[in-house]
């Protein structure tokens, strides 16, 4: 028992202690950062002001150039907790449309990817004719793409969440490609042949040896896959002038210069990030149970 508190201590201190100077950093850049600004909005209500009343109203602005933790912990209270969820006004309506979008591109994302995969394996053909396509794509700026697949799809009467997810599939589909295939061709050659004096065909040397040996490839390019998906449903949302969606969310404090608006949407995005790639840890952890690997 005093064993394992000092090691859930020894692991729990160097993350507090990185959190508390990220903290007091950020506390400085607001300092820095809202100082000017701070200092003239006082000077001209009059007086001379002092530094510590300078320093008091670097962390009060009602727009600040860096807002201070207390604001984006406040307004993420507020938005996530303080009004209803069906509201438009509301943070997490909007990380509900970013997360059905964001689920729908992975989805295809990683369905496509999988498919890829399995057949640069089994087929040289593909491999040679589609591989360096697959990797040409990921050269294009995303920024580029997603103003051209928002307008052709909005053309052929495709809108809404379909959109952004075939945007979020195009970023995620990429890492589950190069992961499985790196991960079904990771069996030993010795594997291999025996599978063959069994007289296993492709389908049961894919299924009995492949994909068992990959879960760990295929598992590492989900959790790479699942955040990509996410920024791809953001970057979504901001060429079309979305009306929800921390994409919309990101938008409308840009032009109204809401600064803890933008930063609590930013959070409220890692924040998401963070459970999706934990929701794959979980589905990892559960695979191998079933199979019974070691991890």
């Amino acid at each position: 028992m005093r064993a394992d508190a000092r090691g859930r201590g020894g692991r729990t201190l160097p993350v507090a202690g990185v959190v508390l100077a990220f903290l007091a950093l950020w506390y400085l850049g607001a300092l820095l950062g809202n100082w000017t600004g701070a200092a003239d909005a006082l000077a001209r209500a009059g007086g001379t002001p002092g530094i510590d009343a300078v320093a008091a109203a670097t962390m009060a602005q009602e727009r600040p150039v860096v807002p201070a933790p207390h604001q984006v912990a406040q307004e993420l209270g507020r938005s996530l907790f303080g009004l209803p969820v069906t509201s438009k006004r509301s943070l997490a309506y909007h990380a509900s449309v970013t997360l059905s979008a964001t689920l729908l591109g992975f989805g295809i994302g990683a369905a496509l990817g999988g498919a890829l995969a399995v057949a640069i394996v089994h087929l040289r053909s593909v491999e040679r004719s589609l591989m360096p396509w697959i990797v040409a794509s990921q050269t294009v700026p995303i920024l580029a793409v997603a103003p051209i697949v928002i307008v052709a799809l909005g053309a052929a009467g495709l809108t809404g969440l379909l959109p952004k997810a075939v945007i979020a599939a195009y970023l995620c589909f990429f890492p589950v490609t190069v992961g499985l295939v790196k991960g079904l061709t990771s069996p030993e050659r010795m594997l291999s042949d025996l599978m063959r004096t069994y007289s296993a065909g492709r389908a049961q040397t894919l299924w009995r040896l492949r994909l068992p040996a990959a879960l760990p490839a295929l598992f590492a390019a989900l959790k790479i896959a699942v955040a990509a998906s996410l920024v791809g449903t953001i970057v979504g949302e901001l060429p079309t002038g979305a009306q929800a969606g921390i994409g919309a969310r990101l938008l409308a404090g840009s032009y109204y210069g809401q600064t803890i608006q933008i930063w609590a949407a930013l959070f409220a995005a890692a924040g998401l990030s963070a459970l999706l790639v934990a929701a794959v840890s979980l589905a990892e952890a559960g695979a191998a149970r079933l199979t019974g690997a070691r991890r």
